[in-house]
């Protein structure tokens, strides 16, 4: 299974665990995105593992990941030999999505493991862009139901994106575990206590169903499910806060107050999962919901 402790936020590993230089990655993006390139999306490993083997992504899939993010996800598709076309609403995310399968399996678009193409969220069903053929599988990673006015959130593209894939497909839908299970929880905390007074954008515990609500709203029959650990663990405390700071949970709460204060508090509520040598390690459990398409 792939590491997720991260040793260096300056260096990127692919699946393979190969090591590039950061300067792989697109110069002009935020320092947030490429945090998230390089710290936090590694974290997912293991859910995009246990998925991919429980659906049997491998050579001809033809798969749509919606919030691709900087897309991890699609270059460990690529590499079963999956078709991959990732979409995300932010621009930077996109840019090194681009980077990292071109790094990592040949230019997007063209050779290797077959066609990669990636596309802004609201432009992914578009005809002209869809191809003829369905898609075989689509995957939504990015945590869904946590936080109120997500952008990101793929819940909405849902709908307009089903009618892409072939009778049947089977629709991935993510989320965080119970809080019990996530030692997460307890940081993500800071970011609803902060910003409880703008009362939106606020993180909160996943309910039991949140994921089968976003599947009837999108018109996808549930058809199973599964948990899997996904700890989060860094280098040393900043790697961590730099870490979660990138997921966008604490947006709200740096607008609520101001960043110094919200590194501050989640400092703290982190200070329990710092080991002896420094490191940083949180177990979670994420759970993720297969729908198929009717």
């Amino acid at each position: 299974m792939t590491r997720t402790l991260v040793d260096d936020h300056r260096l990127h590993r692919n699946t393979a665990g190969r090591t590039a230089p950061a300067t792989a990655v697109a110069a002009e993006v935020s320092p947030r995105a490429r945090d998230w390139a390089e710290i936090q999306e590694r974290m997912l490993v293991p859910l995009y593992e246990a998925v991919y083997e429980r659906l049997e992504v491998r050579e001809g899939t033809r798969l749509l990941a919606l919030g691709c993010g900087s897309g991890l996800s699609l270059l460990m598709a690529a590499t079963l030999g999956a078709q991959v076309t990732g979409a995300d609403s932010d621009q930077e995310l996109l840019a090194l999505a681009g980077e990292r399968l071109h790094a990592g399996a040949g230019p997007v678009g063209s050779g290797g493991a077959g066609p990669r193409r990636l596309l802004p969220a609201d432009r992914v069903w578009d005809a002209s862009e869809a191809g003829t053929a369905p898609y075989d599988v689509i995957t939504a990673f990015h945590p869904m139901g946590s936080v109120a006015g997500d952008t990101r959130s793929p819940a909405p593209a849902l709908r307009r994106a089903v009618p892409l894939a072939r009778r049947g497909a089977p629709v991935v839908l993510a989320g965080w575990g119970p809080p019990e299970r996530c030692a997460a929880a307890g940081v993500l905390d800071v970011a609803g206590r902060l910003t409880d007074r703008l009362r939106k954008g606020t993180w909160r515990p996943a309910y039991r169903d949140d994921l089968e609500n976003v599947a009837a709203r999108a018109g996808l029959r549930p058809d199973g499910s599964g948990r899997v650990a996904c700890p989060f663990g860094y280098a040393d405390m900043p790697s961590a806060v730099r870490g979660m700071l990138s997921t966008g949970v604490f947006d709200g709460a740096v607008r609520a107050t101001d960043r110094r204060q919200v590194e501050k508090e989640m400092a703290e509520a982190l200070h329990p999962h710092v080991r002896k040598d420094g490191t940083v390690w949180m177990p979670n459990v994420f759970r993720y919901l297969i729908a198929r398409v009717p």
